[in-house]
């Protein structure tokens, strides 16, 4: 399978979407923003902000390709002279502090006459945990995980846990979801096949969501929580996220690599929720390994 044909998949999956999130808000509209990379290749950054129910939304793709830096072959142990990376990102922060903070992508790389690997998933981060809408969640990404391989959920569950972790707050980001690196060895079209439908199981499982709860009335304080939720998000991303430091250390376009990061988020000194209260039992639910199916 030619690395043209998945980047022309992963574009139209992108356009697909898209479409479905703009059907979905009933009023924001992605801007398309086109670039490209002096060291070869480009991409399109598609943003939605301010729209009904989503304040900011991202759905990038990129086609990069050129000379692995020494800073690369360093940071990842590629031992290479090229390179050639295609993918499909997403992040969304809904203005509802019920409706959850998402995150979707799929990635193919490629070290040309070497090796091969595909990437990506999806994870969910509520700002109030709801277990009937983890259980939907876990339970859609199982059932595509189940078409492909009965080992595939379990396995890319457990390394959700584990790579959507913040260390300093022992805390997971969110309910996780699935999330896999380097799937090499096997039929390429059989794991070409798996990450696509990946990529579909998002936008019917989120739209869900969105419809779920994005009436829910809220408050101020509700808000607020919200804000220090968000901080944690991006706490994450800039220490952790190997998507984020994989882009800058390959000088990428940094509007599109910090694309991710919330219009607005709050940092509060020590900040303990109230015993019995909704936010401390969210708190409670960021544990590794928690079984939602």
């Amino acid at each position: 399978m030619k690395k043209e044909d998945i980047a022309i998949a992963f574009k139209k999956l992108q356009e697909d979407i898209c479409y479905a999130l703009q059907e979905e808000d009933g009023n924001g509209q992605f801007i398309s923003d086109i670039w490209q990379r002096p060291e070869g290749g480009g991409g399109d950054t598609r943003v939605m902000q301010n729209g009904n129910t989503l304040e900011k939304a991202g759905v990038n793709f990129s086609a990069v390709h050129g000379p692995v830096s020494k800073k690369m072959n360093d940071a990842f142990g590629l031992d290479a002279d090229e390179f050639y990376a295609t993918g499909v990102s997403i992040v969304i922060h809904p203005y509802n502090p019920f409706v959850p903070i998402v995150h979707m992508n799929i990635r193919y790389f490629e070290l040309p006459g070497k090796t091969w690997w595909f990437g990506g998933g999806i994870d969910l981060t509520p700002i109030y945990i709801d277990e009937k809408e983890a259980k939907f969640f876990h339970g859609q990404l199982k059932n595509t995980c189940d078409v492909f391989d009965k080992n595939h959920y379990p396995e890319f569950k457990k390394w959700a846990d584990d790579y959507f972790f913040i260390p300093h707050r022992n805390e997971t980001r969110g309910i996780g979801g699935i999330f896999f690196d380097r799937l090499m060895g096997k039929d390429k079209k059989e794991l070409f096949d798996f990450v696509c439908a990946v990529g579909r199981t998002f936008a019917p499982t989120y739209c869900h969501i969105v419809r779920d709860k994005k009436n829910t009335t809220y408050d101020k304080s509700h808000k607020k929580w919200q804000g220090i939720r968000r901080s944690r998000y991006v706490e994450f991303n800039l220490l952790y996220d190997k998507g984020t430091k994989f882009g800058l250390d390959t000088d990428g376009r940094t509007e599109s690599i910090l694309m991710s990061m919330p219009p607005l988020a709050e940092w509060h000194y020590n900040y303990t929720p109230a015993i019995g209260s909704e936010e401390e039992k969210t708190l409670q639910f960021l544990k590794k390994g928690k079984a939602w199916v």
